[in-house]
């Protein structure tokens, strides 16, 4: 089983910017789609972007759509996420996790999480 591990995340003022980074236990990492998810208290977890095993296709939710950007490096296995612009409804817990099968937009098609790294945006 993949084990993720999340890093990057913290406090920072509205307009401001963060990388998190999402480091894989397996060499095998090149084989996974990759997804990035966020829950803020008290809401469901929400589908943040995803990336394809070579890198070449991204999926982004409409709110952070020109704001934020999935990449990966393979020999690193690791995937980041480069948020920009961000707001404080941006709150969250941001985890990664291993696309299983499925729409790539649930969490129920991913079957390998992180623990995830919180993320607070101060107005």
């Amino acid at each position: 089983q993949v084990q993720l591990v999340e890093s990057g995340g913290g406090l920072v003022q509205a307009g401001g910017s963060l990388r998190l980074s999402c480091a894989a236990s397996e060499r095998s990492f090149s084989r996974y789609t990759m997804g990035w998810f966020r829950q803020a208290p008290g809401k469901e977890r929400e589908f943040v972007g995803a990336i394809s095993r070579g890198g070449g296709s991204t999926w982004y939710t409409d709110s952070v759509k020109g704001r934020f950007t999935i990449s990966r490096d393979n020999a690193k296995n690791t995937v980041y996420l480069q948020m920009n612009s961000l707001k404080p409804e941006d709150t969250a817990v941001y985890s990664c996790a291993t696309y299983w099968s499925g729409s790539y937009y649930s969490p129920e098609g991913y079957n390998n999480w992180g623990q995830g790294t919180q993320v607070t945006v101060s107005s």
